[in-house]
């Protein structure tokens, strides 16, 4: 059941359509206010993707082990899980433009400190910083884009976003390996590269962005942003650390998740009494946002395994450099430009998205469950092949499940829907990062103590020259040691992969459910 749109409503999205004379806008004009929009969102996700060719050599010079691995990454998603209703929310209240440029401004805060980490302990907190910014550049891309532009012309756009997303993703691995094992550069410069971006993007969203304020009654939601994001720190601390520093069935897995339960609890009391709830819970009354919302949930399982455990597969199980790394994902980052951009343009013309989502949601399970296969010495053109798959699948379903709850909200809803879609994306790829990361850091584990065992007990010994429980230097191995960590690592990233293939069969499934309803030709209609 879709949500109607008010008559005030109907007016907003009227005069956002329009440039500033009223008139609607042309695709130049369009192009011109997206281009710093544009390149937001490439800064965003570039701060992303780039430390992933470099999070082994970040780990080893800094002196951490698999749980900071994960957590440089899942500290940013938490950041972003966490502020992207709260960023809808403002978008609904304050000026689309000035939100977007403070975001730009927190993220090269927590960049130009990034940069400066003396432990890991410093680079996971400025990575939460980073977080909050791009949590803002990417609903806010979403939500200025709805504001613009009719549903029936958004699949155009929204390739447009994808494309980026894409070349952003495949060119953040690679300009991070780069500068990696570029010696007068080194990782620090991971951080610090995507700053000049950020301060262009910054100037040509003040020239270009022309966007309409409606003042009203602001009232923010912080008691609900404060009960989620502690929700689901509590969550992922339990998920990274169970297994590991205590038992799955123990006193702390009780607390923890109890907890956690209790605190989702409070939300949703604070959320059904708020007067501008951060995520209305009304909106899940309209099935396709509740079904395009668990979806995404899994979907971002399944997107963030991929980019986040590549980098250790290529570098750790097949002693490949940081940018070599980057260059041999390019297959799946391929896959997504060319499903988005297509997906996209075809939308425009038909109207009809539904059929892209459940061929992207098949594909991406066969390609999670191809990629479980591989091992250390697996022929790359086969996982080149598997990779394929898992970014055509991935590149229909990300921005078309927000395109197809955009079709069904009211204009005043628009902020609060979009940036719920985009949520549960974040927060499945931050549970995802921290449970598989977990996984994989116990299968590792088990697969070395096999291998070394089959070498005989002078293995141990041996072991203890690049032991330690850290993310292992191989270069300082012994050759047969080598060969148990590279196995160890190749066999323990196809797990993680294996493992994330039920998620994304899940989120094919609920899309099956989703009823299509064709795009809108306007956006005066966009709520109805």
């Amino acid at each position: 059941m879709a949500t109607t749109a008010p008559a005030t409503g109907a007016r907003d999205a009227r005069t956002d359509a329009s440039g500033p004379s009223g008139a609607p806008m042309t695709h130049r004009q369009i192009m011109e206010a997206l281009s710093g929009l544009l390149l937001g969102m490439f800064v965003a996700i570039l701060s992303s993707t780039i430390v992933s060719n470099a999070l082994p050599q970040i780990i080893t010079d800094l002196g951490g082990g698999q749980s900071a691995y994960t957590w440089v990454v899942t500290a940013a998603l938490l950041s972003m899980t966490a502020t992207t209703p709260l960023w809808g929310k403002l978008a609904d209240l304050f000026s689309k433009k000035l939100l977007v440029q403070i975001s730009l401004v927190i993220y090269v805060a927590g960049s130009v400190v990034a940069g400066l980490a003396q432990n890991t302990g410093m680079l996971i907190a400025c990575r939460v910083v980073q977080g909050i910014g791009t949590g803002g550049l990417t609903a806010l891309s979403q939500i200025i884009l709805a504001a613009m532009i009719a549903p029936r012309e958004r699949g155009r756009y929204s390739g447009y976003l994808g494309a980026v997303f894409a070349v952003a993703t495949v060119g953040g691995p690679l300009l991070g390996g780069v500068i990696t094992d570029t010696e007068w550069l080194g990782w620090r410069w991971c951080f610090y590269v995507g700053v000049p971006f950020a301060l262009i993007a910054l100037f040509v969203l003040q020239k270009t962005l022309k966007l309409p304020v409606v003042k009203r009654q602001v009232k923010v939601d912080w008691a609900g942003a404060f009960f989620i994001s502690a929700a689901v720190s509590l969550l992922l601390i339990w998920v990274t650390f169970a297994g590991d520093k205590y038992d799955w069935m123990s006193w702390q897995t009780a607390v923890m998740l109890g907890g956690s339960v209790l605190l989702g609890a409070v939300f949703l009391f604070v959320e059904s009494r708020a007067a501008e709830p951060i995520i209305p819970l009304r909106l899940f009354r309209n099935h396709t946002i509740a079904l395009a919302s668990t979806a995404s949930l899994f979907v971002g399982v399944a997107m963030f395994a991929g980019t986040v455990f590549f980098s250790q597969y290529f570098q750790l199980a097949r002693d490949e450099s940081p940018t070599m790394s980057g260059v041999l994902t390019i297959p799946m980052i391929g896959g997504m430009l060319v499903s988005s951009t297509v997906s996209g343009m075809v939308i425009t013309k038909t109207g009809r998205w539904k059929a892209w989502l459940v061929s992207g949601g098949a594909l991406a399970t066969g390609g999670l469950g191809l990629l479980g296969t591989m091992r250390y010495d697996t022929a790359y053109w086969h996982i080149a092949l598997f990779m394929a798959v898992l970014g055509l699948g991935l590149g229909m379903m990300m921005q078309n499940l927000v395109l197809c709850t955009q079709n069904q909200v009211a204009p005043s809803d628009l902020g609060a829907a979009s940036s719920t879609v985009t949520f549960f994306r974040s927060l499945g790829g931050a549970i995802g990062v921290s449970a598989l990361g977990a996984v994989m850091a116990h299968r590792v584990t088990d697969y070395v103590k096999d291998g070394l065992a089959e070498l005989g007990p002078k293995a141990a010994a041996a072991m203890g020259q690049g032991g330690g429980g850290g993310i292992p230097d191989m270069d300082k191995l012994p050759a047969p040691i080598r060969t148990v960590m590279e196995n160890a690592y190749g066999h323990g990233v196809g797990d993680v992969f294996l493992y994330s293939a039920p998620f994304a069969l899940v989120a094919f499934l609920v899309t099956l459910f989703i009823k299509e309803v064709a795009l809108k030709s306007n956006t005066v209609k966009a709520g109805k």
